[in-house]
């Protein structure tokens, strides 16, 4: 069997921070893709991977030489609920490998069997939710928004039963590590205090090592991860993403992108827009995620309290601190990137309400919120090219009221209608996951046992900012009847 070249960083850690498991072997793996762009940037060779051998590896029917598949233990709040105890229930993590530029990566297997947190479940996943964490995730990295990957997503050759009997997959998930704000709190929970010092030296050393060079380490650690939140989830809202299920349990510790379940693109912009059909109330509404990062950091703050002081006042005080520090960082990233997408290259005072002014018109006239800044990109460099855009506004009238104070904005530059309009394409996306296009790819892949248009859809997002014309037809919004109003969990 062909060696990787796997290092345990985290097995390396007490064994209360993991339980040993092995992967469940499947009946007859088949695979459906494999990312060979990730495979060289890992280091790993494509043709062992590709072969019998190597499908197997991926499938979880053979555990390769040095790995050491273990479960992970985290704990978490639920929509605002705490579980003292979640952990790995179908995800498998085999190990960790350092790749092309030198970053550690961790290994995972996801719905690779039962372990011992799988709480009744049977630990394994169906096609549609594998090929939507596939597509979404490699989609997220395209649009240069940080993430977990996927290398690869295999059939089982069995089924899982769910609301019906579907066809079960794994999916091979590759991550800076699987750290979660809920893995501290499951020490915390423990009043381990020693475990959260153990698990902070480790973020600290894998993650975030100039932490430890200041007089308060865990402070610094705390600030560091307070920074990485509000960056990941403004970039998501520059680009119209709603994770879904923001419990503290899937939050990374790394500011990457974890755990995509019933996540989605929005199509016509509101704040309000909610996909899942697990969030009712609307907890982790597309406008609400800010919000919901701050609590989740809250959380990660009362789990670091002992480590910050001996005396829990003044632990209390410096917490607080640093996560009053979060609005104005979440703030930054956003309006920079907004100002990017409006083609501003300057700053002033009044930005902010031109921002809000124009989001609050494509709120009021149901505008699509990719389409709208990708077209405003054209009527940068000419007055003609305003229709595209004007046609997406149910009221072009307002639109075109502000269309004229941005004009006078953009009159103040010196830059040409040539250069702001290359630069805003440049981060204004054609492409994105429409969820009705992901659907359709899980609809051919489940009932049809199609991969081709699983194919085509990640050439078209591979090169998000591209005017790909042979695809022009997957920029378009859905159609009323092709709506897809409700995502769903993968359990």
């Amino acid at each position: 069997m062909t060696e990787i070249a796997f290092d345990h960083s985290y097995s390396r850690l007490p064994d209360k921070f993991f339980i040993r498991t092995m992967p469940t072997p499947v009946a007859s793996p088949r695979l459906i893709k494999l990312n060979l762009d990730l495979v060289y940037q890992l280091g790993l060779d494509d043709r062992w991977l590709n072969s019998a051998e190597g499908i197997h590896m991926l499938a979880g029917n053979n555990v390769p030489r040095g790995a050491n598949p273990i479960a992970t233990a985290y704990a978490g709040h639920q929509f605002g609920y705490f579980v003292p105890r979640l952990g790995d229930g179908r995800a498998i993590l085999l190990g960790e490998v350092i790749d092309r530029d030198g970053v550690r990566r961790d290994i995972q297997l996801k719905g690779a069997g039962p372990t011992p947190f799988s709480r009744g479940g049977d630990g394994r996943a169906a096609l549609g939710p594998v090929l939507r964490e596939y597509i979404l995730s490699e989609a997220m990295n395209a649009l240069r928004i940080p993430t977990t990957r996927a290398l690869a997503a295999v059939l089982t050759g069995e089924t899982v039963a769910r609301e019906t009997s579907l066809p079960g997959a794994v999916i091979t998930r590759v991550a800076s590590s699987h750290i979660r704000i809920g893995t501290f709190q499951f020490f915390a929970a423990r009043g381990d205090i020693e475990g959260v010092r153990a698990l902070a030296d480790h973020v600290i050393a894998r993650h975030y090592p100039e932490a430890a060079e200041g007089e308060m380490p865990y402070l610094s650690l705390l600030a560091a991860v307070i920074e990485a939140q509000a960056s990941l989830v403004a970039q998501w809202m520059l680009a119209g993403f709603i994770h879904g299920v923001m419990n503290t349990d899937n939050m990374s510790i790394a500011g990457e992108t974890i755990d995509y379940g019933p996540c989605a693109f929005l199509d016509n912009y509101d704040p309000a827009t909610v996909f899942s059909s697990i969030d009712h109330a609307g907890r982790y509404a597309y406008g609400n995620q800010g919000p919901v990062a701050l609590w989740n950091l809250v959380r990660l703050a009362e789990s670091l309290l002992p480590l910050l002081a001996d005396d829990q006042d003044r632990a209390v005080s410096l917490a607080q601190n640093a996560l009053a520090t979060f609005d104005a960082q979440f703030q930054t990233v956003f309006i920079t990137g907004m100002r990017r997408k409006l083609g501003l290259f300057t700053e002033e005072e009044n930005d902010l309400t031109l921002i809000k002014e124009l989001l609050d018109t494509m709120t009021k006239s149901q505008a699509d919120f990719t389409l709208t800044f990708r077209y405003l990109s054209h009527s940068a460099e000419t007055i003609n090219d305003d229709e595209k855009v004007l046609n997406l506004f149910t009221e072009p009238s307002a639109f075109r009221e502000w269309l004229a104070r941005w004009r006078s904005r953009i009159s103040r530059e010196p830059q040409t209608g040539f250069e702001r309009r290359t630069a805003m394409l440049h981060v204004n996306p054609l492409f994105i996951p429409r969820n009705h296009r992901v659907e359709a790819v899980i609809a051919a892949a489940v009932q049809n046992n199609n991969f081709r248009p699983l194919e085509e859809l990640l050439t078209v997002l591979g090169e998000p900012f591209e005017d790909q014309a042979e695809f022009a037809h997957y920029a378009k919004p859905p159609e009323i009847h092709e709506r897809v109003l409700e995502t769903f969990c993968g359990t």
